[in-house]
């Protein structure tokens, strides 16, 4: 239901058509996801409100439940949904080092693993 419909092949394609025909729940459930992949995809934060309105309202509780917790933190599901600004990098940076911490594990000391993560970024 999350990936993009053009990534498909063939017989995923017809089961895919199959379950969307035989249940309309299920339909519109792919056609929300799909929508807000979307607009992850094309950063379109200004159709969130719209969403949000398609999606609350509906008879799928965890839609239902996904749509009430971006509601709660709005502001901040709008601005990832809008700016190009991220803070992946920082995020690797911080994963390296744990990393190279964990591999360390009592092994020795604190000048030892500034070297190694002064070496390694």
């Amino acid at each position: 239901m999350s990936r993009d419909p053009e990534s498909l092949d063939e017989m995923e394609q017809k089961d895919l058509a199959a379950f969307c025909q035989a249940s309309i729940t299920l339909k519109k459930a792919y056609d929300l996801v799909q929508d807000f992949l979307s607009m992850v995809h094309k950063r379109e934060g200004h159709r969130l409100e719209i969403w949000l309105e398609q999606g609350t309202p509906s008879n799928l509780s965890e839609l239902q439940s996904f749509a009430t917790g971006v509601e709660r933190d709005k502001a901040a599901v709008q601005a990832g949904l809008t700016w190009w600004i991220n803070n992946g990098v920082v995020e690797g940076l911080v994963t390296k080092v744990k990393l190279i911490k964990r591999q360390m594990y009592g092994r020795a000391s604190f000048a030892l693993l500034r070297q190694r993560v002064l070496h390694a970024l």
